[in-house]
């Protein structure tokens, strides 16, 4: 899909969260190639945590940030499978306004030309919440590469055409 070049992109302020009960920030790689494509696309991250899975917890951080007005999207990573500990999705439907349902359709449609019929195992989703974007990833290497590569990196641009999610921001709260 095309970026028009004679359009100004617009950086906006990116809130990054890892969910995992194994992982530190130290050896965070796939929030690292997060935090990396974030700052390579020119955008900012202004926030990065580490929470295990504790959804109370989850949904604590996520909420603090979604009332944050600097905060215009938050990327999580982890989380998004079948396991009893996977409860990433279960706390953006405690915050959400709104499904954004082709967000994980396409995610799977991308992550099957990779792993095959193992995407099924993946719960990655976004939601909208009082005007902000929040993406849910899976934690894996590869997974958090497809999402951006495949998906955010135009989306979250706003010279990307036919339409992008940046566009939308300052109307997400529109009644």
């Amino acid at each position: 899909m095309p970026i028009d070049e004679s359009r100004t992109f617009k950086a906006i302020n990116i809130a990054l969260l890892t969910v995992s009960d194994t992982r530190s920030l130290k050896d965070d790689s796939s929030g690292d190639i997060l935090a990396n494509r974030i700052a390579a696309k020119g955008h900012t991250l202004i926030h990065r945590s580490l929470i295990r899975d504790d959804q109370p917890k989850i949904i604590k951080q996520l909420n603090q940030w979604i009332d944050e007005e600097t905060v215009d999207v938050i990327i999580t990573t982890g989380g998004t499978g079948l396991t009893g500990r996977d409860i990433t999705p279960e706390a953006l439907d405690v915050v959400k306004d709104k499904d954004i349902p082709g967000f994980g359709e396409l995610f799977r449609w991308l992550s099957y030309e990779k792993i095959g019929t193992s995407t099924v195992q993946s719960r990655a989703c976004a939601v909208v919440s009082r005007g902000t974007y929040v993406f849910a990833l899976p934690g894996s290497n590869g997974a958090v590469k497809d999402g951006w590569d495949g998906i955010l990196d135009t989306q979250l641009d706003s010279r990307h055409r036919p339409c992008n999610f940046v566009e939308l921001i300052p109307r997400l709260l529109e009644k």
